[in-house]
């Protein structure tokens, strides 16, 4: 469908012609990156009728020795909205959820902050159901994490008929000097949650404290004089972490340039019985399952969907989204 210009209010004013019940997912092509026109039309199909939708540039699809290249890249991305498994990895616990939680101040509401919350739902970690929380105060944010949990917990049991026996949530954007309020606030009322969905309930719960921001460098000898950036999957889990903490740094992704930068993981939680090595693997196993990226990246990959959701939402929605997509990754 061909427009005549590129207002917003053009945009919008032809979609509802277009969109119908049985629409899976609407794509874009865009002539620039206008804000105000990508917030309408995302606001459109993530609030007034939901559906997942993809903006693309034209300028994009126009390099035709590029063609191949970017339209795998795009069709990996709509598949994945659309509910698609794109790849995966073996998870041995089958009965596990992990969960990622960041934070992201909203830009048009003073004093206001996005939580996102994103939860797996099937046993390989590979879908996902996804929250937000909008919060001035920290009763706000209490009261909408329990909801959170609760929708997360009643989905999962939806897709598998049961309920997961342990659960490790990634909780991203924390400082050090907020640590006590995760463990004082946020983790009593993740608990307290879990007997509301079934009496006796109890899963073994883990609580892992993500931080990007170190001056941390690490580097691997290469013979006798060189020293390069240490491959993907390297731990480090003595001599330079706190002795008083159950921490690790993991450094996951792969830097073609500059000096690699580690991922300080700070478990401040945990009843899941894992042995430490079993930790350090599972996390570095769920950073390959970002599906905007064909390899790993820095962090758990609920952890970056929680971001790219809080992201949107403080960006362009300014409001929580219709839970229609909830269960898809409309935000990637």
């Amino acid at each position: 469908m061909q427009l005549p210009n590129d207002r917003p209010e053009t945009y919008l004013s032809a979609l509802p012609e277009k969109i119908q019940k049985n629409t899976d997912l609407v794509l874009c092509v865009l002539p620039n990156n206008r804000k105000d026109r990508y917030d309408a039309l995302k606001k459109y199909m993530c609030l007034d009728n939901p559906v997942p939708s993809q903006m693309v540039l034209a300028k994009t699809i126009s390099k035709k020795n590029q063609l191949m290249s970017v339209a795998t890249k795009i069709g990996i991305q709509l598949n994945a909205k659309l509910g698609g498994e794109i790849w995966g990895v073996t998870i041995p616990s089958k009965t596990l959820m992990v969960i990622g939680m960041d934070s992201y101040h909203d830009s048009k509401r003073k004093g206001a902050s996005v939580g996102a919350f994103v939860a797996s739902t099937n046993v390989t970690c590979t879908r996902f159901y996804s929250r937000v929380i909008y919060n001035r105060t920290a009763q706000e944010l209490m009261d909408g994490l329990q909801q959170c949990m609760r929708d997360s917990l009643k989905e999962y049991h939806r897709v598998n008929n049961t309920l997961p026996e342990k659960i490790v949530l990634y909780r991203d954007g924390v400082s050090d000097g907020q640590l006590a309020i995760v463990a004082e606030h946020e983790l009593p009322q993740i608990i307290d949650t879990f007997p509301k969905i079934m009496p006796g309930y109890q899963p073994k719960l883990a609580v892992v404290i993500v931080k990007k921001k170190g001056n941390a460098r690490f580097f691997a000898k290469m013979g006798s004089t060189s020293m390069v950036n240490p491959p993907p999957g390297t731990i480090i889990d003595h001599t330079v972490t706190n002795a008083e903490w159950y921490d690790f740094y993991l450094i996951s992704q792969c830097a073609r340039q500059g000096t690699v930068a580690p991922t300080h993981y700070n478990i401040i939680w945990d009843r899941t019985n894992f042995k430490v090595d079993h930790m350090q693997r599972l996390t570095f196993k769920l950073t390959h399952l970002y599906y905007n990226w064909p390899g790993t990246i820095r962090v758990p990959a609920v952890c970056q969907y929680a971001h790219k959701l809080a992201f949107l939402v403080g960006q362009s929605l300014h409001q929580d989204f219709n839970p229609e997509l909830a269960d898809r990754l409309f935000y990637l």
